[in-house]
Parts: structure tokens; C-alpha cells; sequence
């Protein structure tokens, strides 16, 4: 079983929270907490996205460059701060756009990986969901979206994702290895 991560504990909180206030006789009290914990949710899960892909790329430069300070500095303020939102296309159902940053060869291997498995397409589709509704959350008023989605849609998109934050940094490993 995979470990438990920030947004497990969030979307039990929330549920629990939810679950006490249908017992109560407060529905508009029950109806606001629930879109504010569906808004959080998606948040919180895009935002924990957004910091584990980070990471596992500098990583990646971490153990390619031998440790250098140099160059993790480097691709730190010029590759990954601040550019996140701009590696993916969050209105696509693939993220070749990302893959295709570290070369064509590796954007085609994965784009062959993502073929042979459902699992991982579906972790894919998953991911740029989540990432296309938090933009559109956070550009367009959060407090009055209309977030279509309900907790346990949101929580499910977060676990379908999280196969392909969890094999990314075994997948940039992989298709590094040298080429004979």
C-alpha cells in the first residue's frame, strides 16, 4: 500500500467534517463547508503535485550533474522556479508537452510507455485534470467557481495522479541510461 501523503489526511478531515454536519439541521452551513473543502482539495493536491514534480526533477539534475551547486542553482531559478504551470498544457490529455523538455528521444520512449498502459495514461489524464481545474479555480474568482466536482471525485483524481508523480523520477532515471 502506498504511504500515506498530506491530502489523504485533508480529505479525511473533510469528510468527517462533512459527514457530522449532515447530521446536523445547518445545510447552508453543510453546503458552504463542502464547497470550501472541494476547493481546498483541489488546491492542495495540484499545489502538492506542483512541489513533488519539482523536486523529482532537481533531483534528477542533483544526481546527473554529481551534486554540483552550480548547476542545480542554475536549473532551479532558471528551469523551475516559477516555470511549473508552463511545462505542462493543462488543456491536453497528454503530457508529451512536458515529457518533450528533455528531448525528443525521451518524449517519444514515454510516449510509447504511456501507450502500453492504461494505468499510467489514466494517472496522466488525471494529473492535467487536476491542473486545468485549479487554474481555472484560482483565475477565475475562487470564491464564486463553480467547482462541478464532488469531494470524492477530486480525491480520486488525486489517487489515479499520483501514479504518475510516484514513477516520474524512475521514468527520467530510465530514460537517461545511455544508448548503445
Amino acid at each position: 500500500m502506498a504511504d500515506v501523503t498530506p491530502i489523504d489526511g485533508l480529505y479525511g478531515d473533510a469528510k468527517a467534517v462533512v459527514q457530522c454536519l449532515e447530521k446536523g439541521t445547518e445545510v447552508s452551513l453543510q453546503v458552504s463547508a463542502g464547497d470550501h473543502f472541494r476547493k481546498a482539495l483541489l488546491l492542495a493536491a495540484a499545489s502538492y503535485f506542483e512541489h513533488r514534480v519539482c523536486e523529482s526533477v532537481l533531483e534528477f539534475v542533483r544526481e546527473r550533474s554529481g551534486g554540483s551547486i552550480l548547476v542545480q542553482n542554475f536549473v532551479q531559478n532558471k528551469a523551475v522556479a516559477r516555470q511549473y504551470h508552463t511545462w505542462f498544457n493543462w488543456n491536453e490529455t497528454n503530457a508529451n508537452q512536458f515529457f518533450g523538455l528533455f528531448g525528443s528521444e525521451f518524449r517519444s520512449e514515454m510516449s510509447g510507455k504511456v501507450k502500453a498502459s492504461d494505468d499510467l495514461r489514466a494517472a496522466i489524464q488525471a494529473f492535467l485534470e487536476l491542473g486545468n481545474e485549479r487554474n481555472k479555480l484560482v483565475h477565475q474568482d475562487y470564491v464564486t467557481f463553480p467547482l462541478d466536482k464532488t469531494l470524492d471525485e477530486i480525491y480520486t483524481l488525486y489517487q489515479k495522479a499520483l501514479t504518475f508523480v510516484e514513477q516520474l523520477p524512475g521514468s527520467l532515471r530510465d530514460g537517461d541510461r545511455p544508448r548503445v
